[in-house]
């Protein structure tokens, strides 16, 4: 968690100075009280930022945000680092018809190139929302 608080205090500015907005979802009542000021700090300087919104999930249960029907906004993209390929009961709701990235990277290493290499991936699929592809629609 200390490495979390350190890259909220190092990242928001770069975050601020290219339209990202950050959000953290999760049980913050079983965090550091020291780093959810932190996540706020983050949240309330970028919360301007138009560009893109990056969501990260910290002690999150989807089931549980149903169930307490705290549903977020749909995601377009969920990138998964560190191999795993499931969901893992996370933004269940919210990514119905998200487009699914996975990489071996694990999180503390995806850098820049690998957030482009997703970007242009995602970019490059035909996205349907549950609909047939659009050769097989015709």
């Amino acid at each position: 968690m200390r490495l979390f608080a350190r890259h909220l205090r190092t990242e928001t500015p770069q975050l601020i100075e290219n339209g990202v907005r950050l959000e953290v979802v999760g049980r913050r009542d079983r965090l550091p009280a020291p780093l959810v000021a932190a996540v706020r700090a983050a949240e309330h300087a970028t919360a301007a930022g138009t560009r893109l919104r990056l969501r990260l999930a910290v002690d999150y249960s989807a089931r549980a945000a149903i169930a307490d029907r705290h549903i977020l906004p749909d995601v377009d993209l969920l990138i998964r680092t560190g191999g795993e390929q499931r969901l893992s009961d996370f933004l269940l709701w919210e990514c119905a018809y998200a487009e699914l990235y996975f990489t071996e990277i694990m999180w503390p290493d995806f850098a820049a190139a690998d957030l482009a290499d997703a970007l242009r991936a995602f970019h490059a699929r035909q996205r349907r929302f549950g609909g047939l592809p659009e050769a097989a629609a015709g």
